[in-house]
């Protein structure tokens, strides 16, 4: 049967995109299933199989939905194609279910009579309530190749697949019911050796029947080895994230003997770190789409968009490199003012300048990253010279001089290397993966450090191989330093008992995460998420007669022009080896309040969107995103809802009234000069709209640059040497700590306090 939009075929990808999975019980009948509960969502998925030397091939299993899942699915062989799909929804009271297999066209079929295929028993457990559905099901002719259903690897680990919608199916009294795609899918590994139980245990459930002991384990009788429970291996380091702080902490630790520890949630990116998502035009290399700099502007239109983190509502790299794996990779060296009092920092940060030393050192940077020496689209840095000369600025090498940012501009800088994306991944990673003394392990969530008082003693994750229940273990002296992002190091914290008590209490609520807090009396009251700060930003969008915005990027990852590519593949040169932005430019404004701010503009050929009046060439749009950075005033707080989903709670844009005013003054500032430039013409907003309305109305979602600080600032969440108040060994290396914004994209300064912070931690006496 047709689906009425066609169910998208989820891939084979194995651990590069999946979160891992673990033992729980279901409260309601005692099976203890192995699965996994998606965090965005909200749904767990679960199974449990009869002992291996049964050579059975059936299971149970269980999908617990919130109500407001129309349907969601299950495909235990973590392919649709050819491959068991099993979905399921809510009918008034009863559930609805059927087996189903995808083709490689994209058509869902039924099982027929003939196929021999699944045969589906609801057991006693399913119901449904004003808040959950709950499927509970008998699976058989569900394991073993049966027409067209693949084989579960039930003696391995696997990777099941998940899908999932808000939308209700077509006939919901139907189980062959039509259905449109799915609006979210993913993946999660499993150890499908550990999730067996006894004949008689199993054959009770089957029956409907309750209660009874834990999964075995993959027994000694049979042909497999046995999967034994994971050592509890101690580390002297343990570092929770494998973005830019994260990778650098790894880096220096293991470069100074440590046993380190490097825990990332997601996958792999680039193709040499065992990444594998392609388009077609990259079949037959090692290039990945997080490889390729051109690709940027792809990472926020791709339908199949993994590497977004599912449980922040904004946006966050979930893979190794973090943010530094899927953005614009404009890399800056901070200023002086950056790590200055004034900048909100203690005296003993103020000289950076060995730190950012080291950083270049390691990774130079280029503002011209083709590996041919030339420079393409370069359009619209010729327009913009038009543009600001009048206005006093001057043409610099951006980071032969850091500090000239007041009436500066210049080509735009990035942290790639030899035509690829490269920043910390192909540097601090690469130098770090090679030492034995240290283990990575990714797809794994650290969902809080363990800790008695103030004491960590190791982290919980969710990954039942890295050590019993997921648990891994500090030596005597150890530390835990968190890298986890602003969002995920919040919520990490908040679900280790330290942050505010609204917070905390949402995780003492949880099920499942409250049980994991210390005791109440040992909660440890700092103002995580507060005082965040994130740049402002406000679009232009110009035309101009000589500007190519590259069909606007629109199909730069589908079908990129054939010259391009085969240009690219040859040497890493073009129009591929760069990502869009062209040009920065940057002007200081003195304020009524006495505090100086700056504006920082990144302009790229395209325009994420167009608002005008006028009739306007598509091909020829130019867009220049100003910002408001170092010296802003404004604040706001992040946290959780009772998801435990990590949020905005209170924006950061605009809380200071003076900071529009500045922002505004920029941008008039900015086309007060767009007259002395032949055929530039501003389309959005056009004449029919006024600067200052468009900002006054401007989206609060939209004035969001992703660019987090402050949540855990120096001097209030930390000390000096970045160690949270309160505890012994629990660090944070992250933009989490930087008090204000730098004013450059924060890319590079957070790096070179990254290099500053491991120093101090490591001159710290007491530790491993």
């Amino acid at each position: 049967m047709l689906l009425r939009t066609a169910l998208s075929v989820l891939p084979l990808i194995g651990s590069a995109l999946a979160q891992a999975g673990g033992a729980y019980i279901d409260p309601d009948n005692g099976i203890s299933f192995y699965g996994y509960t998606e965090p965005a969502h909200g749904v767990t998925y679960g199974y449990i199989f009869p002992p291996l030397a049964s050579n059975s091939s059936e299971f149970i299993g269980e999908i617990v939905a919130p109500i407001a899942t129309e349907w969601a699915g299950v495909s235990p062989g973590g392919a649709m194609v050819n491959n068991l799909l099993l979905v399921a929804w809510a009918n008034g009271n009863s559930i609805v279910r059927s087996a189903r297999y995808a083709t490689l066209v994209g058509i869902l079929q039924e099982y027929s009579s003939a196929m021999a295929g699944p045969v589906l028993t609801d057991l006693p457990s399913s119901k449904v309530n004003s808040t959950h559905w709950k499927w509970v099901y008998r699976c058989q002719n569900c394991v073993c190749n049966t027409g067209s259903v693949s084989s579960i690897p039930i003696s391995g680990t696997g990777v099941p697949a998940w899908a999932w919608s808000s939308h209700a199916v077509d006939d919901p009294t139907n189980a062959q019911s039509t259905m449109a795609e799915h609006d979210d899918f993913g993946f999660f590994g499993l150890p499908w050796s550990a999730a067996h139980v006894t004949q008689a245990q199993y054959d009770l459930w089957a029956s409907g029947g309750t209660g009874g002991s834990s999964p075995t384990g993959t027994p000694t009788t049979s042909s497999t080895s046995p999967t034994s429970t994971p050592t509890a291996t101690p580390y002297d380091y343990i570092v929770v994230g494998a973005g830019p702080g994260g990778l650098i902490a790894a880096d220096r630790l293991s470069e100074a003997g440590k046993k380190v520890l490097l825990i990332e949630r997601g996958g792999p990116s680039l193709g040499w770190t065992g990444g594998t998502y392609q388009a077609p035009w990259l079949e037959g290399t090692n290039f990945t789409k997080f490889d390729i700099p051109g690709l940027f502007e792809s990472m926020f239109t791709d339908s199949n968009d993994f590497w977004w983190c599912k449980d922040i509502t904004t946006f966050a790299g979930c893979l190794l490199g973090g943010g530094t794996a899927v953005n614009g990779a404009l890399y800056w060296l901070p200023t002086t003012h950056d790590f200055s009092a004034a900048a909100g920092w203690p005296a003993s940060w103020a000289n950076a300048d060995p730190y950012t030393a080291k950083l270049s050192a390691r990774l130079p940077g280029t503002d011209n990253p083709s590996t041919d020496g030339k420079r393409y689209l370069e359009q619209s840095f010729n327009v913009m010279t038009q543009l600001l000369t009048p206005q006093g600025y001057t043409n610099i090498t951006i980071n032969s001089n850091p500090n000239f940012k007041d009436h500066a501009y210049g080509y735009s800088a990035f942290s790639f290397m030899n035509g690829r994306r490269a920043g910390p991944i192909a540097t601090y990673y690469k130098t770090a993966i090679a030492r034995s003394n240290l283990k990575y392990f990714d797809d794994t969530t650290v969902l809080n450090v363990v800790r008695n008082g103030s004491q960590i003693s190791g982290v919980l994750t969710d990954n039942p191989l890295i050590g019993p229940a997921g648990f891994v273990p500090l030596n005597p002296k150890g530390r835990v330093v968190l890298s986890a992002g602003t969002f995920g190091t919040s919520r990490i914290l908040f679900r280790s008992g330290i942050g505010p008590s609204d917070m905390i209490t949402l995780v003492q609520g949880d099920p499942v995460a409250g049980p994991q807090l210390p005791p109440q009396s040992q909660w440890i009251n700092l103002p995580v998420g507060y005082n965040v700060s994130d740049n402002p930003s406000i679009n232009l969008v110009f035309t101009h007669p000589t500007i190519n915005d590259y069909d606007n990027w629109a199909d730069v990852w589908t079908s990129p022009p054939p010259a391009d590519v085969a240009q690219y593949l040859k040497d890493q040169s073009g129009v591929l080896a760069q990502a869009s932005p062209r040009v920065n430019f940057w002007r200081a404004y003195s304020s009524p309040d006495g505090i100086t701010r700056w504006l920082q503009g990144t302009v790229r050929p395209g325009a994420a969107s167009v608002t005008t009046g006028y009739p306007y060439n598509a091909s020829q749009l130019m867009t220049i995103t100003a910002y408001l950075s170092t010296g802003i005033t404004s604040r706001g707080r992040i946290g959780i809802n009772a998801g435990l989903t990590a949020t905005i709670l209170e924006n950061p844009w605009f809380t200071d009234p003076i900071d529009k005013q500045i922002l505004l003054q920029g941008l008039n500032d900015i086309v007060s000069t767009v007259p002395l430039v032949p055929g530039l013409t501003l389309i959005t907003p056009d004449n029919t709209t006024t600067l200052t309305t468009y900002v006054n109305t401007y989206a609060a979602s939209n004035l969001n640059s992703n660019h987090w600080v402050g949540a855990c600032q120096v001097g209030s969440v930390v000390d000096e040497n970045t160690k949270v108040e309160g505890t012994n060994n629990l660090f944070i290396i992250d933009s989490y700590q930087i008090p204000s914004l730098p004013m450059g994209n924060p890319h590079g300064m957070l790096m070179s306090a990254a290099e500053q912070a491991v120093a101090k931690i490591l001159s710290l006496t007491g530790g491993p």
